[in-house]
């Protein structure tokens, strides 16, 4: 039985006998150089991470562009490291799925260091320190998701974790943002050396928020005199530090049992699922799609690793916002979130399989192909058409890829405004155009306002996703019940001419009565969902 240990990949025949593709770069050399000149240090250890961006700088140092790893740094779920890395020489299999079956297997060996950002691991944190301290350090980059970033609550208050490290400090840190720049305080006293900080997180403008961090902790503990003026000043100087914005869409799920289940009928074993005790879900190996896109804002102040080379994308910062906006606006996300609620209605836990529903596929077709895209942002790079047929085609076809409506149906309410208002306020600006054209999206938005009832087209109660609006939203459509006549179900008029949510008055554009009239429909009784969607689709 195959195991992924570093002196199990030595036995070259017996893994690819299984199909799997080793690495081509001699790790010793490689693991030297790192540890005498390190150049790329990445936080947020999770699948994202092992299965794209890692991969990304594998094929650079298969090919001898690049001859130093990288560095991964755990700042909140340490057993990532303990249990996901050192048992496996921080080793992972990759498999990637393609929608007809076929499955690539690699073995990415990029990182070679795995360690903790906890201070009472003594080794790991000086190893860290020896790090920042460096000045080959070219980049620190980070998945360490949106909410990594954020400082303060739904209040605007600091949040208690970031209030003690601001109160304590660079010496005791634990919040992320807190944690990245007290590393970047060590780099400032050893020599203002410069580097570059990227955000890899699929949220919009993340290096903004990546700064905002740092340099709000910065600024406070400057005012508290824990560290000098000089440190924001650094920070703030384009020179020698910067934050690229970056646009990453690649989807790594959950390890799947079924791809588990394939690895062990090959002979690869110890290829158990863990989940962490902060709820992590992982494995040895990573499954994930083929398809991936990386842009990056090319602004470094110390050199980068060739990642062009590996299909990276390094642009200008308007063409890294216009292929954020043409994925978020137009080409993807508000198709992903139109199956989310229109899924968890029907009954669907699994997108792929809302794509083999004739109705369900012709309601995102009209969204993408229709109302889409003759407003899209083009950003020049990408063909928003090709990479619309790909998310129709491969990516929400893919069976292999187990994402949910349930998990996409999550903060709607945060996302509504962007992915079918910014659609809709094209349509205004634009002469030749009427919103009171659009008919899939204004379905999408009614079939929101249905799932908000938490009753499926069967009439069946069902657990909502996470929002932060769900009590509002539920509140001002209270007493509204399958069956319920044009003059019950008015009352989502306080859900539509809310334009916090949309970025706009529905009611005022003449959208706002066609939505309501949908919503009205799907209220008539069980099935009304799937018939209201079919007699506005076919």
């Amino acid at each position: 039985m195959l195991s992924l240990t570093r002196s199990s990949i030595a036995e070259r025949e017996a893994w690819e006998a299984a199909g799997v593709e080793l690495p081509q770069f001699d790790f010793a050399a490689v693991a030297q150089n790192t540890l005498d000149k390190p150049e790329w240090i990445h936080f947020g250890a999770g699948n994202i991470f092992r299965g794209f961006v890692a991969n990304a700088h594998q094929k650079l140092l298969d090919s001898g562009k690049a001859d130093t790893g990288i560095i991964a740094a755990e700042t909140f779920d340490f057993e990532m490291i303990d249990k996901v890395y050192k048992p496996y020489d921080n080793l992972t299999l990759l498999v990637l799925m393609n929608a007809r079956g076929d499955f690539q297997k690699r073995i990415v060996s990029s990182i070679v260091e795995g360690l903790t950002a906890d201070k009472t691991r003594e080794a790991d944190y000086n190893r860290l320190t020896a790090v920042f301290e460096n000045p080959s350090l070219q980049m620190a980059s980070f998945t360490i998701t949106e909410k990594g970033y954020s400082l303060t609550g739904p209040n605007g208050q600091y949040l208690g974790i970031v209030e003690k490290d601001i109160a304590g400090g660079p010496d005791q840190p634990v919040h992320a943002m807190s944690i990245v720049a007290s590393f970047a305080y060590k780099r400032y006293l050893k020599g203002q050396y410069p580097m570059t900080f990227v955000s890899m997180d699929n949220c919009s403008h993340n290096g903004d928020k990546l700064k905002n961090g740092m340099v709000t902790i910065a600024k406070e503990w400057a005012a508290k005199g824990h560290v000098e003026e000089g440190f924001v000043a650094y920070l703030e100087d384009e020179q020698k530090i910067t934050f690229p914005l970056s646009m990453i869409d690649k989807i790594t799920p959950r390890p799947s049992e079924s791809v588990q289940a394939a690895l062990l009928e090959q002979g690869i074993g110890g290829m158990d699922v863990i989940v962490t005790s902060k709820n992590t879900y992982t494995a040895p190996f990573v499954n994930a799609e083929i398809s991936e896109y990386l842009v990056i804002e090319d602004k470094f102040t110390n050199g980068r690793p060739a990642l062009e080379e590996a299909g990276v994308i390094f642009t200008d910062r308007d063409t890294v916002n216009n292929v954020e906006t043409m994925k978020v606006t137009t080409c993807l996300n508000p198709l992903h979130t139109a199956l989310a609620v229109t899924g968890c209605l029907l009954g669907y836990t699994l997108i792929a399989d809302e794509m083999k529903d004739a109705t369900l596929r012709k309601l995102v077709e009209i969204i993408g192909y229709k109302e889409g895209l003759p407003v899209v942002v083009d950003p020049g790079i990408l063909s928003p058409k090709q990479f619309l047929d790909e998310v129709l085609q491969e990516r929400f076809a893919n069976p292999f890829i187990p994402d949910t409506p349930q998990r996409i149906a999550t903060d709607t309410s945060q996302k509504v405004g962007i992915r079918f208002g910014e659609t809709i306020k094209s349509y205004i600006r634009r002469e030749e155009l009427d919103p009171a054209q659009l008919t899939a999206i204004p379905l999408a938005i009614a079939a929101w306002c249905r799932y908000l009832l938490g009753v499926n087209d069967e009439g069946g109660v069902f657990a909502l996703s996470p929002d932060p609006l769900l009590e509002a939203l539920q509140t001002r459509l209270e007493g509204i019940t399958l069956g319920a006549n044009a003059e019950q179900a008015a009352k989502v008029r306080a859900v539509l001419e809310d334009q916090a949510i949309f970025g706009v008055d529905l009611y005022a554009i003449g959208l706002g009565e066609v939505i309501q009239g949908m919503f009205t429909e799907m209220l008539a009784g069980t099935g009304a969902v799937r018939a209201t969607l079919e007699k506005y689709v076919g």
